[in-house]
């Protein structure tokens, strides 16, 4: 008979009645006695094993507890998302961008934000100063709403009432500059003041920018050609006036006018007559000369840029009409005492030489050095 051995292997299991009939009772006493002992050690020894499994697993469940769940083991790549790369790779290209990150990057950000020492700009010139002042006294003859930013504090607005009964004109003749020392806007004058400022500003624009008055002088530009542009109906192609004065005075006067009484724009009182000429091409000449040179300066301003060049066309077309070819100044006394006129092909020649630099149209390049100009009698002295 075979029992089941637990421990590996089977043993066999005797019946002492079998071994008394054999006559072997001593031997089979013994046998029994060494069995049983051998059976005893065995039981402990599979005792012994169990419980040192059993606390061996005890113990690694307690030390779970107290230390958390082992460490995973390091992976040797790293995925970040569109590249994978092998853990020692990621740490050389970072350490390699944190140096040069110290050796380029930092030096350069501390050489940034270290204040610098500059040095004073050379004092102006005597003939910066002098063009300096010279601007500012545009400033100071301005006419009109005046801006903040204008320079003279102890000027303010005046003329706004100039125009007023022109129906022509919406808006009336507000703008443009005083001439001289009375109250007076002549046409005529301001419109060559216009034409040789934007003159100089077309030669010589990096010497304006290099003292600071190139955006100034293209100011004072704009204020006189925006009130030329309000003397005439810029917006048509063809015109038979142009308000060519504003205020003025006849020789003698008695009455409250520019002369008589002699004060501060921003104080006049009196009613400022405006003059206005259905012939002049000398006067229409200088417009168009003026306009045509500001176009040019402004050719970063489009818009205005084309406006300025259709107005030059407009009253240029005005002076060159067969039927309006006399002088504008002839017999108006507001006007011949002061700024009197003794021809106009020179005018002629001045604005068409303009709008061919500013258009590029031969036609007023054929004009400005048509040769018998030059010969008609009596009109270049």
């Amino acid at each position: 008979m075979h029992g089941g051995n637990h421990w590996g292997g089977s043993f066999e299991m005797v019946n002492n009645g079998d071994h008394r009939h054999n006559g072997h009772d001593h031997d089979a006493t013994t046998t029994d006695d060494e069995k049983s002992r051998n059976m005893d050690q065995w039981d402990r020894a599979s005792l012994h094993h169990s419980q040192s499994q059993r606390y061996q697993h005890l113990d690694q469940t307690q030390q779970s507890w107290l230390l958390g769940p082992p460490e995973p083991k390091k992976k040797k790549y790293v995925d970040l998302g569109c590249v994978v790369c092998s853990r020692k790779a990621l740490k050389w290209s970072l350490w390699s961008f944190l140096i040069a990150f110290l050796v380029i990057a930092l030096p350069i950000i501390i050489v940034k934000t270290i204040p610098k020492h500059k040095s004073r700009p050379p004092p102006p010139d005597n003939y910066t100063i002098a063009l300096h002042k010279a601007l500012l006294f545009f400033n100071a003859q301005k006419s009109g709403k005046l801006p903040k930013n204008n320079g003279i504090n102890w000027r303010g607005d005046s003329g706004l009432n100039d125009g007023n009964t022109t129906s022509d004109v919406k808006g009336g003749l507000v703008g443009g500059y005083y001439d001289a020392g009375d109250n007076t806007k002549f046409n005529f004058p301001m419109s060559f003041a216009m034409t040789m400022l934007s003159w100089s500003l077309i030669e010589y624009d990096h010497k304006y920018k290099a003292i600071g008055e190139y955006n100034h002088a293209k100011d004072l530009i704009k204020w006189g050609t925006d009130y030329l542009l309000l003397t005439f109906n810029s917006s048509a192609t063809k015109i038979n006036q142009i308000h060519a004065q504003v205020g003025g005075s006849q020789n003698g006067s008695s009455v409250p006018d520019d002369h008589y009484c002699w004060e501060r724009p921003e104080d006049m009182d009196y009613t400022r007559q405006v003059q206005t000429v259905s012939s002049g091409p000398d006067l229409a000449g200088e417009m168009a000369a003026a306009l045509a040179a500001a176009s040019i300066v402004f050719r970063d301003n489009t818009a205005y840029s084309k406006k300025l060049i259709k107005g030059a066309k407009t009253v240029f077309a005005f002076a060159r009409d067969g039927g309006k070819r006399t002088r504008y100044s002839r017999g108006n006394l507001f006007i011949e005492p002061y700024y009197n006129s003794s021809g106009y092909f020179d005018e002629y020649m001045w604005g068409s030489a303009w709008l061919y630099y500013a258009t590029g149209n031969v036609s007023y390049i054929t004009l400005a050095t048509n040769p018998g100009l030059s010969k008609i009698p009596g009109h270049f002295p």
